[in-house]
């Protein structure tokens, strides 16, 4: 199976006056397309460090990430955008949206920064909502939508330009049991019809119905579940 998203030797060290942290610490990943994984571990383990690194939001200190074969590290700042601009999705726990846009022209923006004709876009977001059950929400603002309903819009925009691997930090970290359970069902939807997904939780029963569970400690992979 190919792997759509892979990392090797990284990582990250913080300089705080004259000490050195090492958030991560030596990891080595790899993602094959398809599957759905959930990355743990206790608050300060360096979890989030290592998902903004693989996402490109963060340099790593040492090490490369590759995404669908292509280094994401030591090119362009123009061509890192590129590549995640087209291969990469993203949801957040704080979702993100824009107050002043709708949900249908928050879910285009990727569309729109990806150079695509304006009535091409607004169709394919259309359609994202209507996938995660919004399509009858497509004019209303976030300010007018409920937290579920918000990351919904979230996940619409992050699948909307089919990427190959869509990364999760704490999807359901601002959202209710109940809530967080229905965008748990929809990311698990995605998963089956194809979508490649990392998860950065602190919930176990998110992370049990994933394929697999990576479990950091102290900035390295402790354990690895499936």
């Amino acid at each position: 199976m190919a792997v759509a998203l892979s990392c090797q030797g990284l990582w990250k060290i913080y300089e705080m006056g004259d000490e050195k942290v090492q958030a991560v610490r030596g990891i080595d990943l790899e993602i094959k397309n398809g599957e759905m994984v959930a990355i743990m571990g206790p608050s300060g383990c360096g979890k989030t460090t290592l998902l903004n690194i693989l996402s490109g939001i963060d340099d790593p200190s040492a090490g490369q990430v590759m995404v669908s074969g292509k280094p994401l590290f030591g090119i362009s700042d123009d061509e890192r955008t590129d590549l995640r601009g087209t291969e990469m999705g993203f949801i957040f726990q704080k979702f993100h949206l824009l107050d002043v846009m709708n949900a249908v022209e928050n879910v285009e923006i990727p569309l729109l920064l990806l150079g695509m004709n304006p009535d091409e876009a607004r169709t394919k977001a259309n359609a994202a909502l209507t996938k995660v059950g919004l399509g009858d929400r497509s004019d209303h603002r976030p300010a007018e939508l409920s937290g579920g309903q918000q990351q919904r819009v979230s996940i619409a925009r992050a699948l909307v330009h089919n990427p190959s691997v869509i990364l999760c930090d704490e999807p359901t970290g601002n959202l209710d049991s109940t809530t967080s359970g229905q965008v748990m069902d929809l990311l698990a939807e995605l998963n089956e019809s194809g979508s490649t997904l990392v998860i950065v939780t602190h919930d176990n029963e998110i992370a049990e119905r994933c394929s697999r569970i990576i479990r950091i400690v102290d900035g390295r992979i402790l354990s690895e579940e499936e």
